[in-house]
């Protein structure tokens, strides 16, 4: 019966229409861009605190935070199969008001996130084209690379899932090589190597949290995920090892099997590293992966984002333009204006954006725990396809680790991000009261949708059932 109202709810909720959805497959690598991409972006963990603390920080940290994160993003992902994932979690939980507010810091941070791809590449890309290192040309290939990878999302999410499997298996296939090569060059009293005395706390779980979160992105296209009750967890149940595997396997080569020099690792490294196990082929190769990756990256980024803001349209907390579909089923305007925000904020620096990132992020992530805990107490008996196999207890107990994760990520930030934040936060604050009073102007169009209130009645009657 469950899996009947998941379909039953997925097609209502696209007005009929017959569009394409995302299957099994390209979404597992659609959540593995979502969260990684790859091992390009972990360099900082070894120069933040060296081979062991990194090597061990891959392997502790997805056990605290990646699955705690993902068992309750399946849960509720299939409980609420709609687009704006954890938005709609937080409304249920306590009010379309903080709800708005999880929205508006969840997009702010997404972008801000995005922003960091284009950039990214063309850093990997630069010692080739020097003349993309800064000044117009720099500019206008940043414009060029934004505009076509919105094209993308424009014609489709289930081409977008499908480019991302592609980009994946290419990003990934250098450092396999790479890893047989390194084999007879390792020294593994290199792994051991620890200084507890220079360790940078607050670089290191930056990295360590950015490289191994966003796991609750995939909630937010829900609604266009081909049977999600069963597709969603079975895709976070393997987008999880290829992720951790993604990271773990080249630091574990790349620190064993050339000295180790702190200072040089840092963002393109591996592509240094590449060449001195491989030579300059596999250099290349690298080079073109991890400038690959970032607009796989970019991909499921904008992707997340976009849905996210045409399910909080369907719930009425945004103007009824931003639920608009093309004639390909995407939100035309959703991605236009994720679009927009992403240019906005290109002109940042990498560690300015991953500290501000991951502080709106942290706020966010607490209302979801927070969410879990109180739609697994007070709606005990709800529709749920999938729900995590440890007992209300059990499962709330497994959000105390993470939670307290969080906490230390916001205590290690700058006085300059948490201002930066804090501000950020304060639009939000402001902006829904205005978008109410907007609504009772007539101003701007608002709406519910009629297949979201059927969704709602059914679910209470489940509940008082």
């Amino acid at each position: 019966m469950e899996a009947e109202d998941n379909v039953k709810y997925s097609s209502l909720h696209r007005g009929g229409a017959k569009f394409s959805k995302v299957s099994f497959v390209p979404l597992t690598f659609l959540i593995f861009y979502g969260v990684s991409g790859g091992p390009f972006g972990v360099e900082d963990t070894v120069r933040a605190a060296g081979p062991f603390l990194a090597l061990v920080g891959y392997l502790i940290f997805p056990i605290v935070w990646s699955i705690p994160e993902s068992l309750i993003t399946a849960e509720l992902s299939t409980m609420f199969p709609e687009n704006g994932g954890y938005v709609v979690w937080v409304s249920k939980s306590f009010g379309t008001y903080w709800g708005f507010q999880l929205g508006w810091v969840k997009w702010m941070s997404g972008v801000v996130d995005n922003a960091l791809y284009p950039v990214l590449f063309l850093d990997y890309i630069k010692s080739s084209v020097p003349a993309l290192a800064n000044g117009l040309p720099r500019t206008i290939t940043i414009l060029a690379l934004v505009i076509a990878l919105t094209y993308l999302n424009y014609r489709g999410l289930t081409i977008v899932a499908w480019v991302a499997t592609v980009l994946a298996i290419f990003s990934l296939l250098p450092f396999v090589i790479m890893g047989f090569i390194a084999l007879p060059k390792l020294e593994p009293s290199r792994w051991f190597v620890v200084d507890l005395e220079n360790v940078q706390w607050g670089l290191y779980l930056n990295t360590l949290f950015w490289n191994l979160n966003y796991w609750d992105s995939v909630s937010t296209m829900s609604g266009e995920v081909e049977d999600p009750g069963k597709t969603i967890p079975k895709a976070l149940f393997y987008a999880l090892p290829l992720v951790v595997s993604g990271y773990f396997f080249p630091l574990l080569f790349g620190t064993g099997a050339v000295p180790l020099h702190r200072d040089l690792w840092s963002d393109g490294y591996f592509s240094d590293i590449a060449k001195i196990i491989g030579g300059v082929w596999l250099r290349l190769w690298i080079q073109g992966a991890s400038a690959v990756s970032n607009m796989g990256m970019f991909l499921a980024e904008m992707s997340g984002d976009s849905y996210q803001l045409l399910g909080m349209a369907e719930r009425g907390m945004l103007p009824d333009f931003f639920a608009k579909r093309s004639r390909y089923g995407t939100p035309l305007i959703s991605i236009l204006f994720s679009a927009s925000g992403v240019v906005l904020l290109s002109c940042l620096s990498f560690q300015e954006i991953v500290a501000a990132e991951n502080f709106m992020n942290c706020f966010g992530l607490i209302l979801e725990f927070l969410s879990f805990v109180k739609l697994r107490i007070k709606y005990p008996a709800a529709s749920r396809p999938y729900r995590i196999p440890l007992g209300t207890v059990g499962s709330i107990l497994i959000c105390v680790p993470p939670t307290l994760f969080l906490l230390v990520v916001i205590a290690l930030c700058s006085f300059k991000v948490m201002i930066v934040s804090f501000l950020a936060i304060l639009v939000g604050l402001i902006m829904q009261p205005c978008l109410d009073y907007c609504e009772k102007k007539k101003w701007l169009s608002f709406s519910v949708s009629a297949d979201l209130i059927e969704l709602q009645t059914n679910y209470h009657q489940v509940v008082e059932a």
